[in-house]
């Protein structure tokens, strides 16, 4: 049975994507647009299942839960994973997954870790003489608690360093180039230790979903700017191996996530350094030396940055597309980890940072979700920091909760004060409120496609609400004429969800199935099946 229904936006092909000027004459009745496109949405044809969008602790986490108010931190808490809608306002952006920063034990070095901002050090719960202080990281703690509280099911604990009682030079950032900093007899060490803490979170009932044990291996983290250490390959799957049995040994559940590769391309071909490139095949092709594909606690999956692959729309497109192939070939799921607006050169319509308003940058961060979705088929995807001082002018390029310490943006990160919800968290929350663990993508296309409108469709597991995410990079109102197939379904209610540059997630209840799409917006649109 075929349904034909009447919704407005414009959703992009999923299957690749032509430019194309294709603006349509508009038509009558509903609410007026400039623009009218036709859509199919073909519930037959499915793609990836979603597990969870996300964002990090790091840094200012660990500060903000432990140091200030109770009603700031609370604040924040409910922003991140709030799934509540109240009279038509979302208290929060829902996220189905988060990530914790395991710590190298740099904050209690204090000055001596080199690392000046202390915003930057992290703390581990490991003491020197190998006892373990689960008082630690009590401010990442608190956003755990909460995560869970709300709904939150799935967790993913990183590491961007070993202890630093475990590496060369005693420290949280690395002096050997390309090698790794964690020394030669500790790789069983530093595996039990994390297995140890998984084992711990379990016990207080939050259940980590992954570990992930080493972070953009492909840099050196030669700069104390940060805690981090290189990985070659060779290191890498020496270190999945003691982790492995160590998991295995004391029967922790957690599952082990590989990459967290610098940018997408580091994962299928040789790119700088061969030794810590071409990751795919190094890791799952049964002839590699590194092969590491037969260990029972290693998801059949890989993850990777979205960062620098993201200034044009067809670098968009073709990066994303490669590491597809390449996972698909060697049967493996894919994870977008990290994401944040580092570039510079970004293509039209974007106006460049200075120009820019925090729209611009959130309405890029739409377009970047939706290639990873659709070219990529990531499972999940997540933002860098979900909280961070804003500095420099960045906007919110590297934030989605903007934090004013008590003595301003260059203050003392400890002393609470005030902070506030940027676009990128209400754009973000476009997809994470409403595209739940479990949702499947379905198939999208549109006629007369072209850069500046795309979007994406989810149906829920039990195939009673069907989400459609757009974005209108135009200054025109959109509307769409769509056809829904495969479905067999009766529309009930219909909830537009809008963030443009005056409304942060408003939501609204439709009354008929025409409607519109805003100008320079993202808007979900969810349809109550039944």
């Amino acid at each position: 049975m075929k349904n034909k229904i009447l919704l407005i936006g414009l959703l992009a092909l999923t299957t690749g994507w032509y430019s194309c000027s294709g603006d349509d004459t508009p038509s009558g009745g509903g609410e007026p647009s400039d623009i009218v496109k036709q859509v199919s949405i073909s519930a037959s044809i499915t793609y990836q299942t979603i597990e969870g969008f996300s964002a990090s602790d790091c840094w200012s986490g660990n500060y903000v839960g432990r140091d200030w108010d109770t009603s700031a931190r609370e604040g924040i808490a409910r922003l991140l994973f709030s799934q509540t809608i109240q009279s038509g306002t979302p208290q929060g952006i829902g996220l189905s997954m988060w990530r914790f920063n395991l710590g190298g034990g740099s904050a209690e070095q204090g000055a001596a870790s080199d690392i000046e901002d202390k915003a930057r050090r992290a703390e581990c719960f490991l003491n020197a003489d190998g006892t373990l202080d689960w008082t630690r990281q009590a401010g990442q703690q608190f956003f755990l608690r909460k995560a869970k509280e709300y709904g939150c099911s799935q967790f993913v604990m990183f590491s961007n360093t070993p202890p630093v009682y475990y590496t060369y030079n005693g420290k949280g950032y690395s002096n050997l180039g390309s090698r790794s900093n964690l020394k030669g007899d500790c790789y069983d060490l530093f595996a039990d230790y994390m297995t140890n803490v998984a084992a711990h979170f379990r016990q207080e009932g939050i259940p980590f979903t992954y570990i992930s044990p080493v972070n953009e291996p492909q840099y050196n983290w030669d700069s104390p700017s940060q805690e981090g250490t290189a990985f070659q390959n060779t290191e890498i799957s020496k270190l999945v191996k003691s982790l492995d049995a160590s998991l295995k040994a004391k029967g922790e559940g957690a599952r082990i996530l590989l990459g967290e590769a610098g940018d997408w391309e580091y994962l299928y071909k040789s790119k700088s350094d061969a030794g810590r490139s071409n990751q795919i095949e190094a890791f799952f092709d049964p002839a590699s030396a590194n092969y590491i594909g037969n260990l029972t606690s290693l998801e059949p999956a890989i993850s990777g940055h979205s960062y620098w692959t993201d200034g044009s729309w067809s670098t968009l497109y073709s990066v994303r597309k490669q590491v597809a192939t390449a996972a698909v070939a060697r049967g493996l799921k894919l994870h977008q980890t990290e994401w944040s607006m580092l570039g510079d050169g970004y293509s039209s319509p974007y106006p460049g940072h200075e120009q820019a308003s925090f729209m611009d940058i959130a309405l890029h961060m739409s377009k970047v979700i939706y290639h990873d979705l659709t070219a990529a088929q990531v499972s999940s995807w997540s933002y860098w920091t979900s909280m961070d001082v804003e500095r420099w002018g960045h906007k919110n390029r590297f934030l989605l909760i903007n934090l004013v310490p008590q003595d301003g943006p260059y203050g003392d990160i400890a002393k609470s004060g005030t902070y506030n919800a940027t676009k990128t968290l209400w754009t973000l929350g476009n997809y994470s409120l409403f595209v739940r663990p479990g949702y499947q993508r379905i198939d999208l296309s549109v006629a007369n496609p072209s850069e500046s409108f795309f979007g994406s469709a989810y149906l829920s597991p039990s195939k009673d609400k069907l989400v459609m995410v757009y974005t209108n990079l135009t200054d025109k109102k959109i509307g769409v004429e769509a056809s829904l197939n495969g479905l067999n379904k009766k529309v009930g209610t219909i909830k537009r969800y809008e963030t443009s540059e005056t409304k942060d997630l408003t939501e609204e209840t439709l009354d008929s199935e025409r409607y519109s799409l805003s100008p320079k917006s993202v808007t979900t649109i969810v349809y109550e099946l039944k």
